[in-house]
């Protein structure tokens, strides 16, 4: 049985109830793993079963009693979540540590000097770690440093390296890994279930087996859409000369099909760059050691990358800047634009 039906992370939470055993739960933690593995979910969860009232073994919330009901309902006065605004590319510094005019008498860092409202703990998550600017990054080393007596701050990121050398080094830093591809079909299963709709067992499968081991991903690929659009996408990148015009207008076009709204926009054009890092690092693999993909969605285009490795490279390093630039919440016509006019010829552009 998953903990706390979270699947995948069982070696984690076993970790956190060794710990809460022992009387040593940390003070800061840093959550680190790929996108669209639980890791917010998990942080939340641990945050409830910290919480609760009447916790059964294996640091298991028991879901009934009044800090449980208000962990779920996301009213918890000992729970504060700060996450970034999907408007902006960076977590406000106000979200810390307050309004200009209300600096250090409100915001995250003032609300974990007050009293706990339950019991003897408060818990603050701070999803979208990656995209703490360094000035509000900065302004928690000291929170992190020495948390306020009983306080328990989780920071959620994607990659080490995206982080503050200072963040990284007052964390606890917990490693999550990708989900199994069972893992990834049974929980797409179940959220079929739950809502009623109908999905094909092997479109699941097939989602669930290319997504990464990322649920979210898996989410994205269950668009009938967006995989004929990356079956196109993929023979567009095997071509010789490459299309880069005809790659930015039809990726421009799948995009804008998405909706007016910009999270979906960018969550389609993330999947489309995702899918060409892994073509191309596919390729940087085969052009080394002549390792093919097993995709054969993939395998024929990255041969065709993989003559050249030095330019695979490139196209990686630009791609890889590409996608950071979502997170930035740039323009999306002109990103797609400047990263199909540099694929074109990779080496001669610096990567922004």
């Amino acid at each position: 049985m998953a903990w706390q039906g979270i699947r995948g992370h069982d070696a984690v939470a076993a970790t956190f109830a060794r710990a809460q055993a022992a009387g040593r739960i940390a003070g800061s933690y840093l959550f680190i793993g790929p996108p669209g593995v639980g890791k917010a979910a998990f942080a939340r969860a641990l945050a409830a079963a910290l919480l609760c009232q009447a916790p059964r073994p294996g640091l298991v919330a028991c879901g009934s009693c009044g800090s449980c009901l208000q962990a779920a309902a996301g009213t918890h006065p000992d729970i504060d979540v700060v996450e970034k605004p999907a408007d902006k590319g960076t977590i406000p510094l106000e979200s810390l540590i307050g309004s200009p005019e209300q600096r250090l008498r409100e915001g995250l860092v003032w609300r974990l000097l007050l009293q706990p409202a339950f019991g003897g703990r408060k818990v603050a998550i701070i999803l979208d770690a990656d995209h703490l600017a360094d000035e509000a990054a900065n302004c928690l080393l000291k929170t992190l440093e020495e948390p306020p007596t009983a306080a328990v701050i989780i920071l959620v990121g994607t990659e080490l390296e995206r982080q503050l050398p200072t963040i990284r080094s007052r964390c606890q830093v917990i490693r999550f890994r990708p989900l199994a591809v069972d893992d990834v079909a049974a929980l797409l299963a179940e959220e079929a279930g739950r809502t009623g709709v109908q999905v094909d067992v092997s479109a699941v499968r097939a989602a669930a087996a290319a997504a990464g081991g990322s649920l979210a991903r898996a989410r994205l690929l269950l668009d009938a859409e967006l995989t004929q659009f990356l079956r196109r996408l993929v023979e567009l990148l095997g071509r010789r000369p490459f299309p880069g015009v005809e790659l930015s207008r039809d990726l421009l076009a799948f995009v804008e099909a998405a909706g007016k709204e910009a999270p979906p926009r960018r969550a389609r054009l993330r999947v489309v760059l995702e899918t060409t890092i892994d073509l191309l690092r596919s390729a940087i693999r085969a052009g080394v050691s002549g390792e093919m993909p097993a995709d054969p969605l993939l395998a024929p285009a990255a041969s065709v990358w993989a003559r050249d490795v030095d330019a695979a490279d490139a196209a990686l390093r630009h791609t890889l800047a590409a996608v950071e630039g979502i997170d930035r919440n740039a323009h999306l016509g002109t990103l797609v634009d400047a990263w199909t006019a540099v694929l074109e010829e990779p080496r001669l552009a610096q990567p922004a």
